[in-house]
This record gives structure tokens, sequence and C-alpha cells, in this order.
């Protein structure tokens, strides 16, 4: 080997193996105390670990693996999460205040009674979220959660959130019409026309005229469907016509708020 390649190596192996080792002594005080409070502990690997009530307030967490990790009652107050993998993790009562959500995959966490004080969940990832409160987000995002879980199929997760969305803002036009559509592609038909009616109400009274006449025409769709059902031979047909309006909606959903 070539002086001067040898030389690179040692320079460069000299470099990284303080940082790495650093790393590794702040995982192994967690894994061994569950208390590691300031740590770096960014990067690392910690799928389905228990990390039932560990302390890790202001911890460096950027980019870690902690899918279906347990994580309930922990303390991870101020800590940076951002780019951090919680899918399936286990958050119940667990104390998130201030910290850094930035990027953060959390599809199908559990956040029951978390502490979500002073966080932003604008570019988290929440789709199939269990437990999230109606005082976690504002009326507008817990809307946008609702298009983007119809979209994906998950109508039960839309359904909740448009439900939150109108908990947080009874005028919000959108989640009304939003849950109406869902409703009536289940067969709750009495509930989405009085969601959608209440939503021509509503986009009414607010002026909106895209909104309007989305709302109109779905009430027009729901009396052709329903004079098809009839009918029993037009009766799955009706249906379909329901299914791609869903598909072609949820755009609209979302310029309603711009």
């Amino acid at each position: 080997m070539k002086p001067q390649l040898l030389a690179v190596i040692v320079i460069l192996t000299t470099i990284a193996v303080p940082a790495q080792a650093e790393n590794l002594s702040d995982l192994n005080q967690l894994l061994s105390t569950k208390k590691c409070s300031q740590c770096d502990l960014s990067n690392a690997g910690l799928v389905q670990v228990d990390l039932t009530g560990s302390h890790l307030t202001g911890a460096n967490l950027a980019g870690a693996n902690l899918s279906q990790a347990n994580l309930q009652g922990a303390d991870l107050h101020g800590a940076d999460l951002s780019g951090t993998s919680l899918y399936g993790a286990n958050l119940t009562g667990a104390n998130l205040t201030d910290a850094n959500l930035t990027g953060t995959d959390l599809r199908n966490a559990y956040v029951g009674s978390a502490n979500l004080a002073g966080v932003d969940l604008e570019s988290a990832h929440v789709d199939g979220i269990k437990g999230l409160a109606a005082t976690a987000a504002s009326a507008e995002q817990f809307h946008r959660w609702g298009v983007r879980e119809a979209e994906s199929g998950n109508y039960q997760g839309a359904i909740a959130n448009y439900q939150k969305a109108i908990q947080l803002d009874p005028e919000l036009a959108p989640a009304y019409l939003g849950l109406a559509i869902i409703q009536y592609n289940f067969d709750y038909r009495t509930a989405a026309q009085k969601n959608n009616q209440m939503a021509i109400n509503l986009f009414k009274k607010q002026k909106h005229e895209l909104g309007l006449q989305t709302a109109t025409n779905f009430q027009q769709r729901m009396i052709l469907i329903q004079e098809a059902d009839n009918n029993v031979a037009q009766k799955e047909g009706g249906h379909g016509q329901i299914g791609k309006f869903i598909g072609s909606v949820g755009s609209l959903l979302l310029q309603f708020l711009l």
C-alpha cells in the first residue's frame, strides 16, 4: 500500500472512532438505565426496544429508528425527533412537550394521553395515528389529514380527523363535505345528507362558490343514485358513481382551505 494512502486511512480512522465510541456509550447508558437526558442517540437503531418510563429530556434522536418501540410514559421533553421513525410506537402518556417532530414518522403510533404542548405536527407523518387529541393541531390541519387518510383508503381515520376538525371549528365547511362523502359511500345516507346540507349552508354563508358548487353537485348525485337504487339492477352502478366522486374530490377539499 502506498504510504500516502495509508496516512489518509489512519487520519480518517482517528477522526471517526471517538464519535462512534461516544454514541455507543450513550446508547449503552440508555439501554442499561433508561436515563439518557441530553444524549446523542442520532441514527440509533432501537426497533421494538422497551423504553417504558425512560428519561430522554433534550436527547438527540434525529434519524433514529424507534419503530414499534415502547415509549409509554417516556419523558421526551425538548428532544430532537426530526426524521425519527416512531412507526407503530407506543407513546401513550409520553411527555413530548416542545419536542422537534419535523418529518417524524408517527404512522400507526399510539399517542393517547401524550403531552404534545408546543409541538408542531405540520410536517410529521401521522397516517393511522391513534389517540391524537383534538387540541394537538388546528382544525385545518385535521382536515388535511382527513383528506390524506381518505385518499389512502383509511376511511375510519379520515372520519376521525374530519370530526376533530369540526369539533375545533364548527363552521369548517370542507370537513362536513368530506365526512358526508365517506358516510354516503358506506350507506350512512341520512347522516351524509345532513352533513352535506350543513356544508352547503356554510359554503353559501361564506360565499365560497367552488365549495357550494361541489356540495350541490354531490347533493344532486345523491338524489340520482337514490333513484337508481330503487331499481335493483342499477344499484351497484350507483355505488360506483359515488366511489368515483370520492376519488376526484380530494384535491378540491384541500383547495377549499387555500
